[in-house]
Parts: structure tokens; C-alpha cells; sequence
């Protein structure tokens, strides 16, 4: 087989594409004003993760500071690639919020101040807030590279400012003065609500306020400009291969250098003098090729809090969880559970049901032992709560705890040291790998020692009620016995109790993947030569293993039918002659689809799996993962008709091109399509 001819997206331009897409919910004009601006909050909030770690990565290969595959020249070369995209998408962020989402607001009544220049009605208004809210929290520091003594705080706004002084004789000087400000952070909320006017709703930058009244910071001194500016450091923190005990200290020490991480951009507004720029270059040492130009707005990440004033909310409404009638009513879910599987679609049904398998399994004379992985949990969990009052309870109760979970890293920690000291029993990181697998287990007395009885849990998204209302993922509960054996041994090797395994049922990067995988899409490859159909549904957050990606390409070329539902990354490049038989379909919509879920038809008797892992590197060969086959006819066909809806969506599904473009889906006739909502009312059907 000749792969040389295969070719592959960049992985970060790709994602660019995916972020690309969120901004294009703020472009929607169907969406509610309140909506668009959510979506440019997430993609901003977004792209600056994306420089946090991509961009710090590719700059530290570029400073020889980190060893990688990708050469000096090639990091150089991506990274201009990747400025250039972002500012062509700086475009259409200004022209959604500035042109569009401005003036629509303006037509709710709601004027949205894009400068300092306000109505005279609200001038004492914002003399009196700055003075009274504002003016006591700024410090302004001269910008002088030999005498300054600020550190640049990571995504933080601070305000440069240009003056003259004031000569006795009323002439100003020709020296001019430079002086920089940081905003206020957590005193002062971002937007600041104005008086109205005639039943007209004003609201503000706290930015602007600043700027409208700046020259009271200086008597003496003439203002002549101020501009916006922001920094983002390296967040990634490289953990050393150590034991499991040392991690946390070693953690501990990095999270206190996160702070303080190299300079992966220095933006700033576009419009700044370019004698600005260079004086705070040479302040604070800003190389060229660190400067991202933005807007004269930063960090409108911040624009998630957004005042409410009284907004058309989502239209329509976005779904509330349901409750399973069939487990109401006092029904116990392990009594269900042991007759047949239970599958949940999170945010579609109520995450209460997982807390109650908990409680229930917390309180059961029958249950002796209580596992689960935690990888993000929300502050304050009631999993957490659940699973301490199981210990309480006189269970054994077992927690890996995956201390390695980026920006987790301190709350993991936190609730980690929580719960041992309520005695649950915590295995901490596996040194070289990360566990993102979502599983829990639940085991029960047994008069047979040689069978596992108990209840397993295999899910696509992490045990976190916070993010169960806007994550789209789900949740498989089964007693099967072999599913439940094979989740004990995967215990067994977080607890490295046990290091070669053989999983019945479950699939397992690094034990049984991989090849599992690679022999299904063999099989439909075969189906295909032997005259029958060859069909693939592969729905994921990410594509990106060039040797999976291969495998792809071969059964596109053999004439396997694929689609791919591919949230974010995907490095698979369709409309190709090795591609031809593949399509991308990306979703954006009220919740993140999050989901994993794999379909091979298997002529006519289709095999679906769903688990934790996308088809990255990271998740296929340095990950513990984890992957359940549907055994059950109903909910196998449940999840059959919820990739049949999203491939059908024509409202809020793209087609990825060969140019990674978002390609929306046409509207054929009168059938409008938008699977979130529409799933929704699937399952209300059937919540019987």
C-alpha cells in the first residue's frame, strides 16, 4: 500500500476551521441576540486556550526550549500560517459584533457604547462611577524599561496611554509621556449598566469608562490617546515521569509557575500608534513575533457576562432534562439495571439519575465496593458528596483521581485530599499516561467467587453536573457479567494490581484497540469485495492518528460508505480520489456535542460502540480509555437513530471541504432538520 499519496489538514488548522464554525453561530441571524453573543464569548475564550498551550508549544520548539517531532522552520512556518487565518477571523468577529449584534441590539432597545463618546445624559453618570468605583483600583505606572517594576499578568487587560504635559504658560511640552493602567479584574464587573433614557437600556465597557475619563488620573497633563492591550503565557505544564506520590508536589510547584509562563502573544488594539507599540515592546521585552493584532475590545471572552437586560432568551427554548418515568415512582435503578441496560443522553436527560445510582449503590446491603475515575469534576460535586457518604456507609469506596487534567490540575487536588480524608481510597496518576477513561463500578456480594457480580458504568463524558446541562454526551449502565469483569481488571490495572489483561468485552487503547478497530474496518472492506455493503457512522470531538486516518482512506478506496461526524480536529481530507466515499459533518448548536460514538454495519447486523476516546495520538496510544460494545437491540437502535438525525441536520450541520470550509447543509424541500432539539423529542417519545 503506497500511503505517500495520502494527505492530511494541519492539526491546528483544523481547529481553526472548528473555531471558525463557533463564530459563525454569532453570524446566525436566527439566533437570539443573547445567543451570538455567547458564541463570540466561546470563540474567544476558545482561541485563547489555542495559544495557551498550541501556540506556547510551537513557540518553544521555536526558542529550542521543548524537543519535538516538528522542526525549528516548520514551527516558524505554522505559526505564521495560523496568525494569518486568526486575522482573517478577526474580520468577521468585528463585523458580527460591531455591525451586526450592535445594531440588532439597538433595535431591543439596547444601546451597547462601542466608544468613550457617550450621550451628555450619562456624562455625570460615568464621572461619578469612575471616580467612585473605578479610579481607586488603577495604578498607573510610567513605561520605562529601566525603572518599571510590573509583571505582566497572563489575560489581563491593561490600558497604555499617551500625554503631553502641561506647560505653565498653557503650551504643552513635545516630549511625550507613556504610562500604562491594569483594568480592575475582580472589583469591577466588565460591563457597567447605564441609567436609561425613554425606556432605552444602555450598557458599557468598564474599558471605555476608563478611557472617557483618563485625564482626571493626570492633572497637568494633556491626554492624547489610550489603547487595550493583553498578554497570554504558556499554560501547559509538563508533568516529569515520576511516582504517583510525587506528582502532586510536583504538580503543585508547576501550577505556581503557570503564572508566570513564557509569552505566547501580546496582543493588542490594532488601531495603537505604532511609537506606542514600540515603547511597549522595548518595556517589556515583546519580540515581533510575539504581537497578535486585535480588536480595540480584548478579551471578549468576558462577554458571557453580559448583563441580562431583559434579552430574548434561546428560541426555541432549550430542552429540560427529563426524568425516566420508567424510574419513578420509587422504581430502584439497580433492580432495573439487572434486567436490562439503561442509557442516558445528557443534557437530554436529568444527570440526577447517575447521582441516584450512586446514592442508591451507597445505601444497598448488597453492594461492597464503589470504583470510579474522576478527570474533571464540578466544584462542590454531588458525585463527590455521594461517593464520601458511601464511605461513611462502611462501602470501599476506590477513586482514581487524574491529577493531570489540564486547568483541572488544583480542583482535582483539592478533592482528591477531600475525599481521602473522608476514606475513600485514591490511586492518583499513572506516571507517562493520562486515564480519561469515564467508568464506574459498582460490585455486589457474591456467593460464586469466581464471577463478578455488580453493575458497570461506561460513559462519554466526565462525571460533572455542571457540564451534564450543556455537554451532549452519554452514559451506558449494564449488569452484564463480562462487561463488569472486564471494568474489575481495568481497575485492576489503575491500581497496578495487574498488568496484562485480557478484556472480553471491553476496548482498551494500549490492550485491545487499536487492533479491534483496524479488524472492523478490515471487515467492511471485505463486505464491500464480496459484492455486500461496506458502511461506517464514526461520531467524535477529534480526528487526527495518521495511521487510523489511513485505514480510512483504504476502505474509502475499496468503496466502504463512511461518514464522519467530527466535531472539532479532523485531519482526514475528503474529496479526494483516496476520500471519495467519505463526508464530514460538523455540528454547532446550544450544547457541545461531546459524544463518541462508533458504527459499523457489519452487513446488516450492525456492531455500535460508544466510549471516551477520540481518534487522536494522544487518546489511541497514551491514554487509559474506554470502550463499550451496546449490547442491548433498543438502545443499540436508539443510538442508530441519533447519528441517523445528525447526518440528516440541515439546519445547525456543515460539511468540512477539502478547503476547511463549513459547508452549511441544504434545506431539501420543507424538512428542517436540527438534531439537538429533535432528539430531544425523540426521547420524550419515548420516555414511556
Amino acid at each position: 500500500m503506497d500511503i505517500m499519496k495520502y494527505e492530511y489538514f494541519k492539526r491546528d488548522i483544523s481547529w481553526l476551521s472548528f473555531n471558525f464554525r463557533v463564530l459563525m453561530e454569532a453570524l446566525d441571524k436566527s439566533l437570539s441576540v443573547s445567543e451570538r453573543i455567547k458564541f463570540i464569548s466561546i470563540y474567544s475564550s476558545n482561541l485563547e486556550e489555542f495559544y495557551k498551550i498550541r501556540i506556547a508549544e510551537h513557540k518553544a520548539v521555536v526558542k529550542a526550549r521543548r524537543e519535538s517531532d516538528e522542526t525549528i522552520d516548520d514551527a516558524r512556518m505554522l505559526i505564521e500560517e495560523i496568525t494569518e487565518e486568526v486575522n482573517r477571523q478577526m474580520e468577521y468577529r468585528i463585523k458580527a459584533l460591531e455591525r451586526e449584534i450592535v445594531p440588532e441590539l439597538a433595535k431591543l432597545k439596547v444601546v451597547f457604547y462601542q466608544s468613550p463618546m457617550v450621550r451628555p445624559a450619562h456624562r455625570e453618570f460615568i464621572n461619578n462611577f469612575f471616580r467612585e468605583e473605578i479610579f481607586p483600583f488603577l495604578y498607573p505606572v510610567p513605561l520605562d524599561r529601566e525603572n518599571i517594576n510590573v509583571f505582566l499578568r497572563d489575560n489581563r487587560l491593561y490600558m497604555a496611554i499617551k500625554m503631553y504635559k502641561r506647560m505653565p504658560d498653557g503650551v504643552t511640552s513635545t516630549r511625550p509621556y507613556y504610562y500604562m493602567v491594569k483594568m480592575p479584574y475582580s472589583k469591577v464587573p466588565r460591563f457597567i449598566e447605564l441609567p436609561q433614557i425613554d425606556g432605552v437600556k444602555f450598557v458599557m465597557f468598564i474599558d471605555d469608562i476608563v478611557k472617557s475619563c483618563i485625564g482626571k488620573m493626570f492633572p497637568g497633563y494633556l491626554v492624547e490617546c489610550s489603547y487595550s492591550f493583553k498578554i497570554s503565557r504558556d499554560a501547559d505544564i509538563l508533568v516529569d515521569d515520576v511516582k504517583s506520590d510525587e506528582i502532586v508536589e510536583q504538580l503543585r510547584k508547576k501550577l505556581k509557575k503557570r503564572k508566570i509562563g513564557d509569552v505566547c502573544r501580546f496582543v493588542y488594539d490594532r488601531h495603537m500608534p505604532k511609537e506606542m507599540l514600540d515603547k511597549l515592546m522595548d518595556t517589556f521585552g515583546i519580540k515581533e513575533d510575539e504581537l497578535v493584532p486585535g480588536d480595540k475590545h480584548l478579551s471578549l471572552e468576558d462577554l458571557s457576562h453580559f448583563p441580562d437586560l431583559g434579552l430574548p432568551r434561546c428560541v426555541p427554548e432549550k430542552p429540560k432534562p427529563l426524568v425516566l418515568k420508567k424510574l419513578s415512582g420509587g422504581t430502584s435503578m439497580l433492580s432495573y439495571i439487572s434486567g436490562k441496560d439503561l442509557l442516558l443522553h445528557y443534557p437530554y436527560h436529568s444527570f440526577d439519575h447517575f447521582i441516584n445510582f450512586l446514592s442508591e449503590a451507597s445505601v444497598s446491603p448488597d453492594v461492597t465496593d464503589i470504583m470510579l475515575t474522576q478527570y474533571r469534576v464540578a466544584v462542590n460535586s454531588e458525585v463527590i458528596n455521594t461517593l464520601i457518604s458511601a464511605s461513611r456507609n462502611g462501602k470501599k469506596v476506590t477513586v482514581f483521581v487524574e491529577l493531570k487534567a489540564r486547568f483541572d490540575e488544583e480542583n482535582n487536588i483539592a478533592t482528591a485530599e477531600m475525599m481521602r480524608r473522608a476514606g475513600i481510597n485514591i490511586i492518583n496518576s499513572i506516571p507517562g499516561l493520562k486515564v480519561h477513561a469515564k467508568v464506574a463500578l459498582v460490585k455486589c456480594k457474591s456467593d460464586d467467587n469466581t464471577v463478578n457480580k455488580g453493575f458497570a458504568y461506561i460513559g462519554t463524558g466526565n462525571f460533572n453536573e455542571d457540564t451534564a446541562q450543556i455537554y451532549a454526551d452519554c452514559g451506558l449502565f449494564t449488569a452484564n457479567n463480562e462487561i463488569v469483569s472486564d471494568l474489575c481488571d481495568l481497575f485492576s490495572v489503575l491500581n497496578r494490581e495487574k498488568d496484562n489483561v485480557e478484556f472480553r468485552r471491553l476496548l482498551v487503547p494500549r490492550f485491545n484497540l487499536l487492533p479491534a478497530l483496524k479488524s472492523k474496518i478490515e471487515r467492511e472492506i471485505e463486505n464491500v469485495a464480496n459484492g455486500r455493503e461496506g458502511r461506517i457512522i464514526l461520531k467524535m470531538n477529534a480526528l487526527q492518528d495518521e495511521a487510523m486516518i489511513n485505514e480510512l482512506y483504504r476502505a474509502s478506496e475499496a468503496g466502504v460508505n463512511i461518514d464522519l461526524i467530527v466535531r472539532g480536529i479532523c485531519c482526514l481530507k475528503p474529496n479526494q480520489p483516496y476520500s471519495r466515499n467519505i463526508r464530514i459533518t460538523r455540528i454547532v448548536d446550544s450544547f457541545l456535542e461531546h459524544a463518541r460514538v462508533w458504527y459499523f454495519g457489519n452487513n446488516g447486523n450492525p456492531e455500535v460502540f460508544m466510549g471516551s476516546p477520540d481518534w487522536m495520538k494522544r487518546n489511541l496510544y497514551k491514554r487509559i480509555e474506554a470502550v463499550v460494545p451496546v449490547l442491548d437491540n433498543d438502545l443499540k437502535n436508539e443510538l442508530i437513530d441519533m447519528l441517523d438525525l445528525q447526518l440528516r441536520d440541515n439546519v445547525k450541520a456543515c460539511f468540512v471541504d477539502e478547503n476547511l470550509t463549513n459547508i452549511r447543509k441544504p434545506v431539501n424541500g420543507n424538512e428542517r432538520i436540527r438534531c439537538q432539539y429533535d432528539f430531544y423529542e425523540y426521547l420524550k417519545k419515548r420516555n414511556i
